[in-house]
Protein backbone atom coordinates (compact mmCIF):
# COMPACT_ATOMS: atom_id res chain seq x y z
CA UNK A 1 0.00 0.00 0.00
CA UNK A 2 1.24 3.49 -0.81
CA UNK A 3 0.81 6.90 0.71
CA UNK A 4 -1.40 9.58 -0.84
CA UNK A 5 -0.16 13.16 -0.56
CA UNK A 6 -1.54 16.51 -1.70
CA UNK A 7 0.58 18.93 -3.69
CA UNK A 8 0.35 22.71 -3.45
CA UNK A 9 -2.70 22.69 -5.74
CA UNK A 10 -4.34 20.06 -3.47
CA UNK A 11 -4.17 17.43 -6.21
CA UNK A 12 -3.75 13.88 -4.92
CA UNK A 13 -0.51 12.11 -5.82
CA UNK A 14 0.80 8.64 -5.07
CA UNK A 15 3.95 8.74 -2.95
CA UNK A 16 6.31 6.62 -0.85
CA UNK A 17 7.06 3.69 -3.15
CA UNK A 18 9.87 2.50 -0.90
CA UNK A 19 8.21 -0.86 -0.18
CA UNK A 20 6.61 -1.41 -3.58
CA UNK A 21 7.43 -4.35 -5.86
CA UNK A 22 6.50 -5.24 -9.41
CA UNK A 23 4.01 -8.12 -9.60
CA UNK A 24 6.38 -10.02 -11.88
CA UNK A 25 9.03 -9.92 -9.15
CA UNK A 26 6.60 -11.06 -6.46
CA UNK A 27 5.93 -14.25 -8.42
CA UNK A 28 9.53 -15.27 -7.78
CA UNK A 29 9.27 -14.74 -4.03
CA UNK A 30 9.24 -17.86 -1.85
CA UNK A 31 9.39 -18.64 1.83
CA UNK A 32 13.09 -19.29 1.35
CA UNK A 33 14.08 -15.95 -0.15
CA UNK A 34 11.37 -13.75 1.45
CA UNK A 35 13.07 -11.22 3.67
CA UNK A 36 11.79 -7.82 4.73
CA UNK A 37 13.93 -4.80 3.99
CA UNK A 38 13.35 -3.88 7.60
CA UNK A 39 12.04 -0.39 6.87
CA UNK A 40 9.57 0.51 9.60
CA UNK A 41 6.10 1.74 8.72
CA UNK A 42 3.49 3.01 11.15
CA UNK A 43 5.59 2.11 14.14
CA UNK A 44 5.01 -1.65 13.93
CA UNK A 45 8.03 -3.67 12.93
CA UNK A 46 9.05 -7.31 13.32
CA UNK A 47 11.91 -9.27 11.76
CA UNK A 48 10.09 -10.38 8.60
CA UNK A 49 7.25 -7.89 8.32
CA UNK A 50 6.75 -4.24 7.51
CA UNK A 51 3.48 -2.42 7.87
CA UNK A 52 0.87 -0.96 10.19
CA UNK A 53 -0.57 -3.64 12.45
CA UNK A 54 -4.28 -2.86 12.05
CA UNK A 55 -4.02 -3.12 8.23
CA UNK A 56 -1.75 -6.16 7.97
CA UNK A 57 -3.03 -9.41 6.46
CA UNK A 58 -3.04 -12.58 8.60
CA UNK A 59 -0.35 -14.22 6.47
CA UNK A 60 1.97 -11.27 7.09
CA UNK A 61 1.31 -11.41 10.82
CA UNK A 62 2.29 -15.09 10.78
CA UNK A 63 5.43 -14.27 8.72
CA UNK A 64 4.30 -15.92 5.50
CA UNK A 65 4.79 -14.59 1.96
CA UNK A 66 3.61 -11.06 1.13
CA UNK A 67 1.70 -11.12 -2.18
CA UNK A 68 -0.72 -8.90 -4.07
CA UNK A 69 -3.52 -10.52 -2.07
CA UNK A 70 -1.92 -9.18 1.12
CA UNK A 71 -2.37 -5.66 -0.23
CA UNK A 72 -5.94 -6.54 -1.21
CA UNK A 73 -6.58 -7.30 2.46
CA UNK A 74 -5.17 -3.89 3.46
CA UNK A 75 -7.28 -2.27 0.75
CA UNK A 76 -10.45 -3.81 2.21
CA UNK A 77 -9.65 -2.56 5.71
CA UNK A 78 -8.82 0.92 4.38
CA UNK A 79 -12.03 1.20 2.34
CA UNK A 80 -14.09 0.11 5.34
CA UNK A 81 -12.38 2.81 7.42
CA UNK A 82 -13.28 5.43 4.80
CA UNK A 83 -16.93 4.34 4.90
CA UNK A 84 -17.21 4.20 8.70
CA UNK A 85 -14.90 7.09 9.60
CA UNK A 86 -13.56 4.95 12.44
CA UNK A 87 -10.01 3.69 13.00
CA UNK A 88 -10.06 -0.13 12.70
CA UNK A 89 -10.74 -1.99 15.95
CA UNK A 90 -11.58 1.14 17.94
CA UNK A 91 -15.36 1.27 17.34
CA UNK A 92 -17.28 0.70 20.58
CA UNK A 93 -20.62 1.93 19.24
CA UNK A 94 -21.61 -1.43 17.76
CA UNK A 95 -23.06 -3.29 20.76
CA UNK A 96 -22.99 -6.64 18.98
CA UNK A 97 -19.23 -6.42 18.70
CA UNK A 98 -17.70 -7.23 22.07
CA UNK A 99 -14.27 -8.01 20.71
CA UNK A 100 -12.84 -4.63 19.81
CA UNK A 101 -9.42 -3.41 20.83
CA UNK A 102 -10.79 -0.87 23.28
CA UNK A 103 -13.19 -3.25 24.98
CA UNK A 104 -10.84 -6.20 25.21
CA UNK A 105 -7.66 -4.16 25.80
CA UNK A 106 -5.70 -6.16 23.22
CA UNK A 107 -1.93 -5.89 23.19
CA UNK A 108 -0.16 -6.02 19.81
CA UNK A 109 0.50 -9.72 20.32
CA UNK A 110 -3.11 -10.47 21.29
CA UNK A 111 -4.47 -8.49 18.34
CA UNK A 112 -2.10 -10.34 16.01
CA UNK A 113 -3.45 -13.64 17.29
CA UNK A 114 -7.08 -12.48 17.12
CA UNK A 115 -6.70 -11.36 13.49
CA UNK A 116 -4.65 -14.30 12.22
CA UNK A 117 -6.21 -17.15 14.23
CA UNK A 118 -9.51 -15.86 15.55
CA UNK A 119 -10.77 -14.17 12.39
CA UNK A 120 -11.17 -10.76 14.04
CA UNK A 121 -11.99 -7.97 11.60
CA UNK A 122 -12.96 -4.28 11.97
CA UNK A 123 -16.65 -3.51 12.49
CA UNK A 124 -18.15 -3.57 8.99
CA UNK A 125 -19.89 -0.47 7.67
CA UNK A 126 -23.65 -0.73 8.18
CA UNK A 127 -26.07 -1.07 5.29
CA UNK A 128 -28.19 1.60 7.01
CA UNK A 129 -25.47 4.15 6.21
CA UNK A 130 -26.33 3.86 2.52
CA UNK A 131 -23.35 1.73 1.52
CA UNK A 132 -24.39 -0.73 -1.24
CA UNK A 133 -24.56 -4.37 -0.20
CA UNK A 134 -22.23 -5.16 -3.10
CA UNK A 135 -19.57 -2.89 -1.59
CA UNK A 136 -19.87 -4.56 1.81
CA UNK A 137 -19.60 -7.94 0.14
CA UNK A 138 -16.47 -6.82 -1.72
CA UNK A 139 -14.86 -5.61 1.51
CA UNK A 140 -15.51 -8.96 3.18
CA UNK A 141 -14.02 -10.80 0.21
CA UNK A 142 -10.95 -8.56 0.37
CA UNK A 143 -10.24 -9.44 3.99
CA UNK A 144 -11.00 -13.15 3.70
CA UNK A 145 -8.66 -15.25 5.82
CA UNK A 146 -7.61 -17.30 2.77
CA UNK A 147 -5.60 -15.17 0.32
CA UNK A 148 -6.77 -17.37 -2.57
CA UNK A 149 -10.36 -16.31 -1.91
CA UNK A 150 -9.57 -12.62 -2.18
CA UNK A 151 -10.13 -10.91 -5.54
CA UNK A 152 -7.26 -9.49 -7.57
CA UNK A 153 -7.02 -5.74 -8.01
CA UNK A 154 -8.12 -6.19 -11.62
CA UNK A 155 -11.29 -7.89 -10.35
CA UNK A 156 -11.79 -5.15 -7.75
CA UNK A 157 -11.62 -2.43 -10.42
CA UNK A 158 -14.24 -4.28 -12.49
CA UNK A 159 -16.55 -4.68 -9.49
CA UNK A 160 -16.20 -1.02 -8.52
CA UNK A 161 -16.92 0.02 -12.10
CA UNK A 162 -20.07 -2.15 -12.11
CA UNK A 163 -21.21 -0.52 -8.86
CA UNK A 164 -20.64 2.94 -10.33
CA UNK A 165 -22.58 2.15 -13.49
CA UNK A 166 -25.42 0.61 -11.46
CA UNK A 167 -25.60 3.70 -9.27
CA UNK A 168 -25.75 6.01 -12.30
CA UNK A 169 -28.51 3.87 -13.78
CA UNK A 170 -30.55 3.95 -10.57
CA UNK A 171 -30.14 7.71 -10.25
CA UNK A 172 -31.31 8.18 -13.82
CA UNK A 173 -34.35 5.93 -13.31
CA UNK A 174 -35.18 7.63 -10.01
CA UNK A 175 -35.03 11.04 -11.67
CA UNK A 176 -37.41 10.01 -14.46
CA UNK A 177 -39.87 8.35 -12.06
CA UNK A 178 -40.07 11.44 -9.89
CA UNK A 179 -40.18 14.06 -12.65
CA UNK A 180 -42.86 16.54 -11.49
CA UNK A 181 -45.72 17.66 -13.76
CA UNK A 182 -45.01 20.74 -15.86
CA UNK A 183 -47.53 22.79 -13.88
CA UNK A 184 -45.56 22.23 -10.67
CA UNK A 185 -42.06 22.83 -12.02
CA UNK A 186 -41.91 26.52 -11.08
CA UNK A 187 -43.18 25.82 -7.56
CA UNK A 188 -40.62 23.07 -7.07
CA UNK A 189 -37.80 25.29 -8.33
CA UNK A 190 -38.86 28.04 -5.93
CA UNK A 191 -38.82 25.56 -3.05
CA UNK A 192 -35.38 24.31 -4.06
CA UNK A 193 -34.03 27.86 -4.31
CA UNK A 194 -35.45 28.77 -0.92
CA UNK A 195 -33.95 25.61 0.60
CA UNK A 196 -30.57 26.38 -0.96
CA UNK A 197 -30.66 29.92 0.42
CA UNK A 198 -31.51 28.65 3.89
CA UNK A 199 -28.79 26.00 3.83
CA UNK A 200 -26.22 28.46 2.51
CA UNK A 201 -26.92 30.90 5.32
CA UNK A 202 -26.42 28.26 8.01
CA UNK A 203 -23.37 26.74 6.35
CA UNK A 204 -20.81 28.08 8.80
CA UNK A 205 -17.85 27.13 6.65
CA UNK A 206 -19.32 29.19 3.81
CA UNK A 207 -20.02 32.09 6.17
CA UNK A 208 -16.42 31.95 7.37
CA UNK A 209 -15.21 32.26 3.78
CA UNK A 210 -17.53 35.15 2.97
CA UNK A 211 -17.18 37.26 6.11
CA UNK A 212 -13.71 38.51 5.19
CA UNK A 213 -15.01 39.97 1.95
CA UNK A 214 -16.96 42.51 3.98
CA UNK A 215 -14.05 43.40 6.24
CA UNK A 216 -13.17 47.07 6.55
CA UNK A 217 -9.46 46.72 5.76
CA UNK A 218 -7.77 46.00 2.46
CA UNK A 219 -6.87 42.70 0.86
CA UNK A 220 -3.65 40.85 1.52
CA UNK A 221 -0.68 42.75 0.20
CA UNK A 222 2.22 40.53 1.19
CA UNK A 223 4.39 39.64 4.16
CA UNK A 224 7.33 41.91 3.37
CA UNK A 225 7.10 43.50 6.80
CA UNK A 226 7.52 40.08 8.42
CA UNK A 227 10.22 38.83 6.10
CA UNK A 228 12.29 41.99 6.15
CA UNK A 229 12.15 42.03 9.93
CA UNK A 230 13.77 38.58 10.07
CA UNK A 231 16.27 39.11 7.29
CA UNK A 232 19.29 37.47 8.90
CA UNK A 233 21.56 35.73 6.35
CA UNK A 234 23.02 33.55 9.12
CA UNK A 235 19.61 32.35 10.35
CA UNK A 236 18.94 28.62 10.34
CA UNK A 237 17.11 27.45 7.23
CA UNK A 238 14.14 25.15 7.83
CA UNK A 239 13.13 22.28 5.56
CA UNK A 240 9.51 21.47 6.30
CA UNK A 241 7.25 18.47 5.72
CA UNK A 242 3.77 18.26 7.20
CA UNK A 243 0.74 16.02 7.59
CA UNK A 244 -2.40 15.58 9.64
CA UNK A 245 -5.04 13.09 10.71
CA UNK A 246 -8.49 13.64 12.21
CA UNK A 247 -11.12 11.24 13.51
CA UNK A 248 -14.37 11.63 15.43
CA UNK A 249 -13.22 8.77 17.69
CA UNK A 250 -15.92 7.72 20.16
CA UNK A 251 -18.07 10.73 19.38
CA UNK A 252 -21.05 10.45 17.05
CA UNK A 253 -20.14 13.68 15.25
CA UNK A 254 -16.99 15.56 14.30
CA UNK A 255 -16.54 19.02 15.82
CA UNK A 256 -12.79 19.41 15.18
CA UNK A 257 -11.54 21.36 12.17
CA UNK A 258 -8.01 22.13 11.02
CA UNK A 259 -6.01 23.74 8.24
CA UNK A 260 -2.57 23.20 6.70
CA UNK A 261 -1.30 26.28 4.85
CA UNK A 262 2.38 25.87 4.00
CA UNK A 263 3.83 28.56 1.75
CA UNK A 264 1.12 30.99 2.80
CA UNK A 265 0.15 33.16 -0.17
CA UNK A 266 3.00 31.52 -2.13
CA UNK A 267 5.67 32.84 0.26
CA UNK A 268 8.33 30.15 0.60
CA UNK A 269 9.27 31.21 4.15
CA UNK A 270 5.79 31.69 5.65
CA UNK A 271 3.71 28.73 6.85
CA UNK A 272 0.57 28.43 8.97
CA UNK A 273 -1.15 25.47 10.64
CA UNK A 274 -4.20 25.49 12.88
CA UNK A 275 -6.63 23.35 14.88
CA UNK A 276 -10.10 24.33 16.07
CA UNK A 277 -11.91 22.14 18.62
CA UNK A 278 -15.64 22.87 18.62
CA UNK A 279 -18.00 22.50 21.56
CA UNK A 280 -21.76 22.97 21.84
CA UNK A 281 -21.78 22.17 18.13
CA UNK A 282 -19.30 22.48 15.26
CA UNK A 283 -20.43 25.92 14.04
CA UNK A 284 -17.65 28.00 15.59
CA UNK A 285 -14.92 25.61 14.42
CA UNK A 286 -16.34 25.42 10.89
CA UNK A 287 -16.53 29.22 10.70
CA UNK A 288 -13.11 29.86 12.25
CA UNK A 289 -11.13 27.44 10.10
CA UNK A 290 -12.11 29.53 7.09
CA UNK A 291 -12.17 33.04 8.56
CA UNK A 292 -9.09 33.13 10.81
CA UNK A 293 -6.50 32.38 8.07
CA UNK A 294 -8.02 35.12 5.91
CA UNK A 295 -7.77 37.65 8.72
CA UNK A 296 -4.19 36.53 9.31
CA UNK A 297 -3.27 37.06 5.66
CA UNK A 298 -4.79 40.55 5.63
CA UNK A 299 -3.02 41.54 8.84
CA UNK A 300 0.37 40.41 7.54
CA UNK A 301 1.17 43.79 6.06
CA UNK A 302 -0.15 45.77 9.02
CA UNK A 303 1.50 44.44 12.18
CA UNK A 304 4.01 41.95 13.58
CA UNK A 305 3.33 38.19 13.40
CA UNK A 306 2.49 38.01 17.13
CA UNK A 307 0.12 40.98 16.95
CA UNK A 308 -1.42 39.65 13.74
CA UNK A 309 -2.21 36.34 15.45
CA UNK A 310 -3.87 38.04 18.42
CA UNK A 311 -5.88 40.32 16.17
CA UNK A 312 -6.92 37.42 13.90
CA UNK A 313 -8.29 35.48 16.88
CA UNK A 314 -10.19 38.49 18.22
CA UNK A 315 -11.61 39.51 14.84
CA UNK A 316 -12.68 35.94 14.10
CA UNK A 317 -14.48 35.80 17.44
CA UNK A 318 -16.28 39.10 16.84
CA UNK A 319 -17.21 38.13 13.27
CA UNK A 320 -18.62 34.77 14.35
CA UNK A 321 -20.66 36.21 17.19
CA UNK A 322 -22.00 38.96 14.91
CA UNK A 323 -22.95 36.33 12.33
CA UNK A 324 -24.68 34.20 14.95
CA UNK A 325 -26.57 37.22 16.29
CA UNK A 326 -27.67 38.10 12.77
CA UNK A 327 -29.05 34.61 12.28
CA UNK A 328 -30.96 34.79 15.54
CA UNK A 329 -32.54 38.16 14.70
CA UNK A 330 -33.64 36.92 11.29
CA UNK A 331 -35.06 33.72 12.85
CA UNK A 332 -32.75 31.46 10.90
CA UNK A 333 -31.57 29.82 14.11
CA UNK A 334 -34.30 27.95 15.96
CA UNK A 335 -32.40 27.53 19.23
CA UNK A 336 -32.22 30.96 20.83
CA UNK A 337 -30.09 29.59 23.67
CA UNK A 338 -27.52 28.06 21.31
CA UNK A 339 -24.03 29.44 22.03
CA UNK A 340 -21.43 27.40 20.11
CA UNK A 341 -17.72 27.95 20.60
CA UNK A 342 -14.31 26.47 19.84
CA UNK A 343 -10.83 26.42 21.24
CA UNK A 344 -8.00 27.15 18.82
CA UNK A 345 -4.27 26.76 18.31
CA UNK A 346 -2.40 28.30 15.36
CA UNK A 347 1.30 27.96 14.55
CA UNK A 348 2.88 30.58 12.29
CA UNK A 349 6.40 30.02 10.96
CA UNK A 350 8.25 32.99 9.44
CA UNK A 351 11.72 31.98 8.26
CA UNK A 352 13.27 30.52 11.44
CA UNK A 353 10.79 32.11 13.88
CA UNK A 354 7.90 30.10 15.27
CA UNK A 355 4.87 31.86 16.74
CA UNK A 356 2.19 29.80 18.50
CA UNK A 357 -1.18 31.29 19.47
CA UNK A 358 -3.44 29.31 21.80
CA UNK A 359 -6.88 29.92 23.25
CA UNK A 360 -8.23 26.91 25.14
CA UNK A 361 -6.95 23.38 25.61
CA UNK A 362 -5.52 22.48 22.21
CA UNK A 363 -1.81 22.02 22.74
CA UNK A 364 1.40 22.52 20.77
CA UNK A 365 4.79 21.01 21.59
CA UNK A 366 8.21 21.21 19.98
CA UNK A 367 10.67 18.33 20.03
CA UNK A 368 14.12 19.75 20.76
CA UNK A 369 17.06 17.38 21.16
CA UNK A 370 14.63 14.51 21.70
CA UNK A 371 12.68 16.23 24.50
CA UNK A 372 9.26 17.93 24.34
CA UNK A 373 9.09 21.69 24.87
CA UNK A 374 5.61 23.06 25.64
CA UNK A 375 4.72 26.00 23.41
CA UNK A 376 1.27 26.53 24.92
CA UNK A 377 -0.54 26.03 28.19
CA UNK A 378 -4.08 24.77 28.68
CA UNK A 379 -6.63 27.48 29.45
CA UNK A 380 -8.98 25.61 31.78
CA UNK A 381 -10.88 26.59 34.91
CA UNK A 382 -8.85 24.15 37.00
CA UNK A 383 -5.85 26.45 36.45
CA UNK A 384 -5.84 28.96 39.38
CA UNK A 385 -4.47 31.78 37.23
CA UNK A 386 -7.16 31.34 34.58
CA UNK A 387 -9.87 30.89 37.21
CA UNK A 388 -8.93 34.18 38.85
CA UNK A 389 -8.84 35.93 35.50
CA UNK A 390 -12.38 34.76 34.69
CA UNK A 391 -13.72 35.88 38.06
CA UNK A 392 -11.98 39.26 37.72
CA UNK A 393 -13.69 39.69 34.33
CA UNK A 394 -17.10 39.14 35.92
CA UNK A 395 -17.47 35.45 35.17
CA UNK A 396 -18.70 32.76 37.53
CA UNK A 397 -16.64 29.67 38.30
CA UNK A 398 -17.99 26.74 40.31
CA UNK A 399 -16.87 23.24 41.22
CA UNK A 400 -19.22 20.97 39.27
CA UNK A 401 -19.13 17.18 39.12
CA UNK A 402 -15.39 16.63 38.91
CA UNK A 403 -13.65 19.93 38.17
CA UNK A 404 -13.97 23.70 38.04
CA UNK A 405 -16.34 24.97 35.35
CA UNK A 406 -17.38 28.35 33.98
CA UNK A 407 -20.93 29.74 34.08
CA UNK A 408 -24.25 28.03 33.56
CA UNK A 409 -22.82 26.30 30.50
CA UNK A 410 -20.35 24.47 32.80
CA UNK A 411 -17.53 25.08 30.33
CA UNK A 412 -14.13 23.70 31.32
CA UNK A 413 -12.10 25.97 29.04
CA UNK A 414 -11.59 29.62 29.88
CA UNK A 415 -10.63 30.97 26.44
CA UNK A 416 -12.40 30.34 23.17
CA UNK A 417 -13.85 31.76 19.99
CA UNK A 418 -17.64 32.08 20.26
CA UNK A 419 -19.41 31.14 23.52
CA UNK A 420 -21.13 34.53 23.37
CA UNK A 421 -23.11 33.86 26.56
CA UNK A 422 -19.82 33.73 28.51
CA UNK A 423 -18.13 36.81 27.08
CA UNK A 424 -16.07 38.75 28.10
CA UNK A 425 -14.90 36.40 30.86
CA UNK A 426 -14.20 33.58 28.40
CA UNK A 427 -11.98 35.65 26.14
CA UNK A 428 -10.87 34.84 22.60
CA UNK A 429 -7.53 36.58 23.12
CA UNK A 430 -4.80 33.95 22.76
CA UNK A 431 -1.51 33.61 24.55
CA UNK A 432 1.49 33.84 22.23
CA UNK A 433 4.85 32.12 22.44
CA UNK A 434 7.77 33.01 20.18
CA UNK A 435 10.59 30.56 19.48
CA UNK A 436 13.76 30.87 17.41
CA UNK A 437 14.22 27.51 15.66
CA UNK A 438 17.60 25.87 15.18
CA UNK A 439 19.14 22.63 13.98
CA UNK A 440 18.30 21.13 17.39
CA UNK A 441 14.55 21.33 16.67
CA UNK A 442 13.14 18.18 15.11
CA UNK A 443 9.37 18.44 14.82
CA UNK A 444 6.23 20.25 15.90
CA UNK A 445 3.07 18.51 17.15
CA UNK A 446 -0.31 20.25 17.41
CA UNK A 447 -3.42 18.43 18.59
CA UNK A 448 -6.86 18.84 20.10
CA UNK A 449 -7.36 17.67 23.66
CA UNK A 450 -8.59 14.30 22.40
CA UNK A 451 -4.91 13.37 22.15
CA UNK A 452 -3.51 15.18 25.18
CA UNK A 453 -6.17 13.78 27.54
CA UNK A 454 -4.60 10.32 27.29
CA UNK A 455 -1.08 10.75 25.86
CA UNK A 456 1.63 12.83 27.58
CA UNK A 457 4.03 15.21 25.83
CA UNK A 458 6.95 12.82 26.35
CA UNK A 459 4.94 9.84 25.09
CA UNK A 460 4.01 11.77 21.94
CA UNK A 461 7.69 12.48 21.31
CA UNK A 462 8.66 8.84 21.86
CA UNK A 463 5.89 7.53 19.60
CA UNK A 464 7.03 9.75 16.73
CA UNK A 465 10.65 8.76 17.22
CA UNK A 466 9.53 5.12 16.92
CA UNK A 467 7.49 5.67 13.76
CA UNK A 468 8.40 6.05 10.10
CA UNK A 469 9.26 9.70 9.52
CA UNK A 470 6.28 10.62 7.38
CA UNK A 471 4.19 13.34 9.08
CA UNK A 472 0.74 12.12 8.01
CA UNK A 473 1.59 8.61 9.21
CA UNK A 474 2.92 9.97 12.50
CA UNK A 475 -0.29 11.96 12.94
CA UNK A 476 -2.40 8.87 12.37
CA UNK A 477 -0.25 6.78 14.68
CA UNK A 478 -0.78 9.29 17.49
CA UNK A 479 -4.54 9.45 16.90
CA UNK A 480 -4.74 5.66 16.83
CA UNK A 481 -2.82 5.45 20.09
CA UNK A 482 -5.17 7.96 21.72
CA UNK A 483 -8.22 6.02 20.53
CA UNK A 484 -6.81 2.74 21.82
CA UNK A 485 -6.14 4.35 25.20
CA UNK A 486 -9.78 5.30 25.51
CA UNK A 487 -9.93 8.94 24.42
CA UNK A 488 -13.57 10.04 24.62
CA UNK A 489 -13.25 13.01 22.29
CA UNK A 490 -12.64 13.91 18.66
CA UNK A 491 -8.94 13.62 17.86
CA UNK A 492 -7.04 15.87 15.44
CA UNK A 493 -3.26 15.79 15.09
CA UNK A 494 -0.86 17.86 12.96
CA UNK A 495 2.82 16.90 12.71
CA UNK A 496 5.37 19.20 11.08
CA UNK A 497 8.97 18.05 10.61
CA UNK A 498 11.37 20.99 10.70
CA UNK A 499 14.38 19.41 9.03
CA UNK A 500 14.98 16.80 6.30
CA UNK A 501 13.92 13.28 7.29
CA UNK A 502 14.00 9.87 5.62
CA UNK A 503 10.90 7.68 5.58
CA UNK A 504 13.18 4.74 6.35
CA UNK A 505 14.59 6.43 9.46
CA UNK A 506 13.94 4.89 12.84
CA UNK A 507 15.57 5.95 16.11
CA UNK A 508 16.04 3.12 18.60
Amino acid sequence: MHMMQLDRDFSACLADFGLAEYKKDLRRVSTVNWRSSGKPTGGFHKKNMVGTLIYMAPEILTKEIHTEKSDVYSFGVSINELLTGVIPYTDIRAEAQAHTVLEMNYTEQQLTSAVSSGGLRPVLAGIESGVPASMLSLIQKCWDANPQNRPSFNDIVLELDDMLQQRKKMEKEDLSLHQPPISHVHQVMDDVNNLHTYQEKINWSTRGECVFKGASFGVHSGFRMWLDGFDDPLAYHLVLSWGSFATCGRRESMEDMHFLMPFLCNEKDVHAFGIFDGHRGAAAAEFSVQALPEFLKALGSMCSPADALVEAFVRTDVAFRDELDSHRKSRRVIQKDWHPGCTAAVALIVKNKLFVANAGDCRTILCRRGCPVALSRDHVASCPEERNRVVSAGGEVKWQVDTWRVGRAALQVTRSIGDDDLKPAVTAEPEITETVLSVEDEFLVMASDGLWDVVSDMEVTNIIRDTVKEPAMCSKRLATEAAERGSKDNITVIVVFLRPVSTAERVY
